[in-house]
This record gives structure tokens, C-alpha cells and sequence, in this order.
């Protein structure tokens, strides 16, 4: 999208850690049409990441924009709405230069998801781009909504005729974008699959996960396998045990009745963390291709330990925050939310013990836990590696601290490695050091958001950062096993712990019982 000199400064400098991981060809233009583009989705994360490619030029020139939504509005409501929201989440402030560019390709498409007729206004107005902004009949359409909605909208999508033949190579291109959840378990996973296989081939479908869209989450597999300092450490012979931590201050936020259907096992772990563990875990691939990649996540969850439901109690930890206070403020218990039940027993914590059965990490524990109104909100990916066979120098402790790799994903995004030293005077004291490399500091905090390279990646069909069918059935194949048991116990409440803590202590003892204790990040 054509913007004016004075934009060049906007542009954010090159990250060198991203070379490799895709090929930085610009997209052809096409029209993005969003389901459920009156939803917070849109106006948080998704209008603000593709104005901000157009910012960068980033955004094919040409491209266009389609919101869709049950709510009556006009084009030019739809665009003074988009422009608060832009103003509001924008990581980079309104360019009017800019700006006025980019609303002239952003309209709008009233109707209901169920309606025939929605699809053919639809069709219609993607006409209309096709001439007068030259969007050459691609299309990436991005569904925003339940995925109660997914199977209605993809077969009216080709009911009405607007999905291309993936056959016609170097033809019109359409392409489906997925929020997560994908499905409530794997039975509906796979029901959802199917349905949706019947309309795209598996080529044109992106399912979403935008934690592997954030800089640090990509740059994992550049640490690994671009250094070869750590690669060979990388084992059971180097590494005790491995924790993935996904915690989060805030609570539901108003999403009580999304909440009291989902849990934190569905919202987070069956979906964030499994892929942080299979990036951490997988073996190298044989090349940066999307599946070559995503071959070896599958791997990684095709080894992971099945838990039988009388082994659940022991590897598996569930949760509900009450009252408490965070950052001082005192905040209502899950149950004293709105639109959840005063007898809830939907989980908002959960941690696991979990093994990944194959020659490398053979014995290796991962322990995984995602929570809400927990002490802070931090994304950790931490490897604590062996003790030193033979303690040669004393410790206030008696032992010397193990050495720690952490990987922070959010926020203040970086690598930490934790490591003995001396320190200086006429007695050996020793002392707990970190070498700590922060990515604001060394590439400027104006990073780009994960919607924004996901988006990109998705109208350019590069499918690296998506999950693939597969990895989404393996996903739900392992947590069903969770919840069946959790299901034959009579579903009892969960433990209650106080908000601004870091969950119930029955998960401190999930380690202890090992011996180890949870990283206080």
C-alpha cells in the first residue's frame, strides 16, 4: 500500500534472528474477510495488526478489507469504529496520510452467519474490490467467532460459490483462517475437521495459535538450532526437568459464559502450552519447511505419555482462584464473576506432570501449568539442567544451585541463563548469577505484533507458525484422557487458591514429591 516518504521512519528495523524462518516476499493483493469483525478480537488485535502492515508496507497494495457481523452498520460506521479502535490498540499511532489510504479498502457486510443472503451481499461486494481495488479474486477469510459458527460459515462459503479450486495452481487463491478453541474435545475436533475438509483442502486452512506468532516463540527454534552451544545440552543426559509456565493476572474479564464452557485446560493449555512444549521438545527438522516443521511437533505429542484416568490424580492439578488481592487490588473470586455459577467447578488452574517417551528426553519431566489471577503475568519456557556430579566447593545451602535456561516469552521477552559464580574477597563465597539478553533493549521495543506476522503469513500461505490437522487431534487426543478422568471422579470442586498467588498447593507438591520445586519467575 502506497504511503508517503515521511513513512520510512515507521518502518521497524529488520530482526536478523528472523532470517530463515520465512522468506520475506510480499503477498499478492486480496480482500480479508472478517466473521465476527464487531467482536473484540477485531478491534484489539486484528484491524490494528493489518493497519500496522500497511504502516510498515507490509499489506499488498491493493488489498482490501471486509468486515461481517449480525450488527447493522454502515460502510462508514464500520470505518469510524475500526479508526477508535486503531487509535486505541495500535502499537503505532494514527498516520492520517496512511490512514486515509487504507480505509478507502475497508467496508462492510451486514448479515447473519445462518442467512444465504449474507453470503451473497458478500459476494457482491468482493466483486466490487475486484475492480475498483484489483484484489484479483484472492480472498483470506478469518473467522473470528465461535467455533460453533466455523462448519455453518465454511458451507455457505462454498454454497455461494467463493472458494477457489486449490488445483489451479498460480490461479485465485482462498484461503480460511481458525481462532482456537478448534473444537471442545477431539470428538468435536475431528467432527470440525471433517466438515471443514469437505470444503478447503488442508493447504488452505490456517489454524491460528498467536503464541507462535510472538518474536521470542519464533526465535526458539533459531536458539536451538542456530547455536551449537545449547543443541547438544538439549537431552536427558544435560537436562533434569523442563517447566512451562502460562500465567496470568487478570481473571475472565467478562467472559464468564465463554469461561464456564472452556476452563484453562481447553483455553490455554490443550492449545498455548502443548505448542511451547513440541517447540521445546521437537526434534530438528530437516529443513524450515511448514510441514517438515510441523512433522516434527507431531512427534513430539504422538511420544507424549498417556495418562490412564487412576494416573491423572497423580500427574495432573486443577484449580480455581478466590479472593485475593493483585498489585494490591482486591479482586472477586471466579465464582462472584459475572455469568459464572456460585457452584462452579470449572478449573482456572492447571498444572501437569508430562513425558515425552522417546530416546531423547526418556525419564525427562515437563512440568506445564497455565492459571488465571496468578502473582504476575509471565510466559517461561525454563530447562533446569543437571546437578554437578561432585560438589567441590561449598554452598550456603549445602548444594549447588543447578544452572537455568529461560526463555521468557511475555513480557519483557528475552533469554536468561542462571549459573555459579564467585564472588570477589579471600573466601570462596559463591553466588546465583544470570547473563540476561532482553530483545527490547537490543532491537527496540516497537516489535511487531504476533497478529501482524500471522496475518502476513497467512495471505502470503506460508504455514509454518499454524497447527495442522493432525497436531490439533493430537493435542485433543492427549487432554481428553484429563478430562475423562476428571469425568468418572464425579467432577468434584476444584482446590481454591487466592488470587495474586501462584495457585493451589496441591501443584507445589506435584513437584515436591520429585524432590524439585516451581520456578518463581
Amino acid at each position: 500500500m502506497d504511503t508517503l516518504d515521511t513513512n520510512a521512519a515507521l518502518v521497524a528495523p529488520k530482526n536478523p534472528l528472523r532470517a530463515g524462518i520465512a522468506d520475506d516476499k510480499t503477498g499478492d493483493p486480496c480482500a480479508v474477510v472478517i466473521f465476527g469483525a464487531a467482536g473484540d478480537l477485531t478491534k484489539r488485535k486484528l484491524m490494528p495488526a493489518l493497519y500496522n502492515l500497511a504502516v510498515s508496507r507490509a499489506l499488498p497494495s491493493g488489498s482490501a478489507i471486509i468486515g461481517v457481523s449480525r450488527r447493522e452498520s454502515s460502510h462508514d460506521d464500520f470505518r469510524r469504529d475500526m479508526k477508535e479502535a486503531i487509535t486505541r490498540f495500535s502499537r503505532r499511532k494514527i498516520d492520517q496520510a496512511v490512514w486515509s489510504d487504507f480505509e478507502r479498502g475497508v467496508s462492510y457486510v451486514p448479515g447473519t452467519f445462518e442467512d444465504p443472503t449474507t453470503y451473497q451481499k458478500l459476494r457482491l461486494e468482493l466483486e466490487r474490490l475486484d475492480k475498483e481495488r484489483g484484489t484479483r479474486e484472492n480472498r483470506l477469510f478469518y473467522l473470528a467467532v465461535p467455533p460453533s459458527d466455523f462448519a455453518v460459515i465454511v458451507q455457505h462459503l462454498k454454497d455461494a460459490g467463493l472458494v477457489s479450486d486449490p488445483r489451479n495452481v498460480g490461479g485465485p487463491w482462498t484461503r480460511v483462517v481458525f481462532e482456537k478453541p478448534f473444537g471442545h474435545d477431539l470428538k468435536s475436533a475431528l467432527e470440525l475437521n471433517g466438515a471443514v475438509g469437505k470444503v478447503f483442502d488442508e493447504k488452505q486452512v490456517f489454524r491460528i495459535d498467536h503464541y507462535l506468532g510472538k518474536e521470542t516463540v519464533q526465535n526458539l527454534l533459531v536458539f536451538r538450532f542456530a547455536n551449537s552451544l545449547f543443541e547438544p545440552l538439549w537431552s536427558r543426559e544435560h537436562v533434569d526437568h523442563v517447566q512451562i509456565t502460562v500465567a496470568e493476572e487478570i481473571g475472565v474479564e467478562g467472559r464468564g459464559k465463554f469461561y464456564e464452557q472452556t476452563g484453562v485446560t481447553r483455553d490455554i493449555v490443550e492449545n498455548h502450552a502443548m505448542q511451547l512444549l513440541c517447540l521445546t521438545a521437537m526434534e530438528p527438522p530437516i529443513s524450515l519447511a511448514a510441514d517438515a516443521v510441523r512433522d516434527e511437533k507431531v512427534k513430539v505429542l504422538k511420544s507424549l505419555r498417556p495418562m490412564e484416568r487412576s494416573q491423572v490424580a497423580d500427574n495432573v492439578i486443577r484449580g480455581q482462584y478466590g479472593r485475593g488481592f493483585v498489585r494490591a487490588d482486591e479482586v472477586p473470586a471466579y465464582r462472584e464473576e459475572p455469568d459464572v455459577s456460585p457452584q462452579s467447578r470449572v478449573e482456572t488452574y492447571t498444572a501437569m506432570r508430562v513425558f515425552v517417551d522417546n530416546w531423547r528426553w526418556g525419564g525427562v519431566p515437563f512440568y506445564v501449568r497455565a492459571g488465571k489471577r496468578l502473582a504476575r503475568r509471565v510466559t517461561e519456557i525454563s530447562v533446569q539442567f543437571r546437578k554437578v556430579p561432585h560438589t567441590l566447593f561449598r554452598a550456603p545451602d549445602g548444594g549447588i544451585t543447578p544452572n537455568v535456561l529461560s526463555l521468557r516469552i511475555q513480557p519483557d521477552e528475552g533469554i536468561a541463563l542462571r549459573f555459579t559464580t564467585k564472588e570477589p574477597g579471600q573466601q570462596t563465597v559463591l553466588r546465583d548469577v544470570a547473563m540476561d539478553f532482553r530483545y527490547g533493549s537490543a532491537f527496540g521495543s516497537n516489535t511487531p505484533e504476533a497478529y501482524e506476522r500471522l496475518l502476513l503469513d497467512a495471505m502470503r500461505g506460508e504455514a509454518t507458525l499454524f497447527t495442522r490437522r493432525d497436531e490439533v487431534e493430537e493435542q485433543w487426543a492427549f487432554i481428553d484422557h484429563v478430562f475423562d478422568a476428571w469425568a468418572s471422579e464425579g467432577n468434584p470442586p476444584p482446590p481454591i487458591y487466592a488470587a495474586g498467588s501462584w495457585g493451589p498447593e496441591q501443584a507445589d507438591d506435584l513437584l515436591a514429591r520429585d524432590g524439585r520445586r516451581w520456578r518463581k519467575p
